[in-house]
């Protein structure tokens, strides 16, 4: 029973923290403007420039926590990871120059990569198997409703800023209140620490000769095209939320067959960006909880990320290439399109599935963090197309459709052939090691 417990509580402050871990991945985007425009920094030249840093921290916190978490235990990376995006959040409020506003957003990105990799490890190696994609569904359903608290906090927050600026004694401004808010909740969990323990497979490992956290062994012939083919089945999710969603403010001209001379019918008939995120997001949330259900019933990872992929296809051809709509319209197509990606839980899970214990926190951490690190890819890849296609005079005018029509295009079918080329590890055992030079030891299938 008291175990139960102690697993409920973990449960929870993963759900907690992978909450805090959007609020804060999905924040920039929404206050990058009035942050830049407040530090009389150039908004157009350096708002990619800050969301690269933020993207090459995941990168390399991808790999310091996954390493981490496979040598000094699961528990300790989820709860470092959780403190390092809370102290960048609150000295994000503070910046003064460019330079520090990189700095921060860098050691945020380091932060933000550990959390999710170590609680699916973790919540995974700790249920039965059976059951282990429902705590990993309601870690990342609930977590994916972080953006929708983003967008109220940054958009709604002004009696926050007011309170905090009484307390402190200096005047904030409503986005110096967002990122103090997202890193107080951080705080605030780690005193949730108490009664939270350790993976059993993970303290079953560290007695053995095995050794532990080897990335490059993920590079072995045997297990490099496995690996490759996890990292491939999350890509459409970020091409929706990259691509499709966070540039949504260049599609509309098109898709609404209006010109810049139109530029009030199109400000009256399209959303504004940051609410084309969290109606994503609200979809994302949605689309979790029932890839999680799914996959309880047919008892398969893949024939869910299947339908997925599938839904994906078929959504972004309605938005780029449906009929022009209302604003509700296309508030419910960003819905849509956040719910046919939320298969982020099972795919998480599934990589963690797909190695050992001696590798799994490893590949649980860069796996997604590679995926959004890619982003950066599929966002050069949409605008070199795009840019072709404007110095062509190709397609009509419907340059920025057609870029992304290529650019999903790519990403699906990558996907679909990972997704192809890994096993259904649904009732999969996760007590094995894979191979190392030190022990020998046989992987159990």
């Amino acid at each position: 029973m008291k175990k139960q417990k102690n697993l409920a509580l973990l449960i929870t402050v993963a759900s907690l923290g992978y909450f805090v871990d959007i609020y804060d991945l999905i924040l920039f985007n929404i206050i990058k403007k009035d942050s830049l425009s407040s530090l009389n920094i150039d908004v157009n030249t350096y708002e990619t420039v800050l969301f690269r840093w933020q993207m090459a921290g995941m990168l390399i916190g991808g790999l310091i926590w996954g390493i981490l978490g496979d040598i000094k235990g699961r528990v300790s990376v989820l709860f470092g990871s959780i403190l390092l995006y809370s102290v960048a959040n609150i000295a994000n409020a503070f910046v003064t120059t460019v330079e520090a506003y990189k700095f921060w957003r860098l050691l945020a990105g380091i932060g933000l990569a550990g959390e999710l990799g170590a609680a699916i490890t973790l919540v995974s190696e700790l249920m039965p198997k059976n059951k282990r994609g429902l705590g990993t569904m309601i870690i990342v359903t609930f977590g994916a409703l972080g953006a929708v608290f983003a967008f109220f906090i940054a958009k709604n927050g002004a009696f926050i800023t007011t309170i905090i600026s009484d307390i402190i004694g200096s005047k904030l401004e409503n986005w110096q209140t967002a990122y103090i808010v997202g890193g107080v909740l951080g705080l605030l969990l780690l005193l949730m620490r108490a009664g939270t323990f350790e993976s059993t497979l993970f303290e079953n490992a560290t007695s053995t000769a095995v050794k532990r956290g080897n990335f490059f062994m993920l590079f072995r012939k045997a297990h490099f095209k496995k690996y490759l083919a996890c990292i491939v089945i999350g890509l459409p999710v970020w091409f929706v939320v990259g691509v499709l969603i966070a540039l949504s403010h260049k599609f509309f001209p098109e898709i609404l067959g209006l010109t810049s001379a139109d530029a009030d019918s199109i400000k009256a008939m399209s959303v504004p960006t940051p609410e084309m995120v969290m109606w994503s997001y609200v979809g994302l949330s949605t689309g979790d909880l029932l890839s999680g259900l799914l996959s309880q019933l047919f008892h398969s990872r893949k024939k869910v990320i299947y339908l997925n992929l599938m839904g994906i296809a078929i959504m972004t051809l309605v938005y780029l290439y449906g009929p022009a709509g209302s604003q509700n319209y296309y508030r419910m197509i960003a819905f849509l399109l956040g719910a046919v990606t939320g298969y982020w839980a099972i795919f998480v899970t599934n990589a963690s599935e797909q190695f050992g214990t001696n590798i799994r926190s490893t590949v649980a951490a860069t796996v997604p963090n590679f995926v959004r690190g890619g982003v950066l890819l599929i966002t050069m890849g949409f605008e070199y197309f795009s840019s072709s296609f404007q110095n062509s005079g190709q397609f009509d005018g419907r340059t920025f459709t057609v870029a992304a029509l290529i650019i999903g295009s790519i990403c699906l079918t990558l996907a679909f052939w990972g997704t192809y080329n890994v096993e259904e590890a649904f009732h999969k055992d996760l007590d094995y090691f894979e191979h190392d030079e030190v022990s020998k030891l046989s992987r159990d299938k």
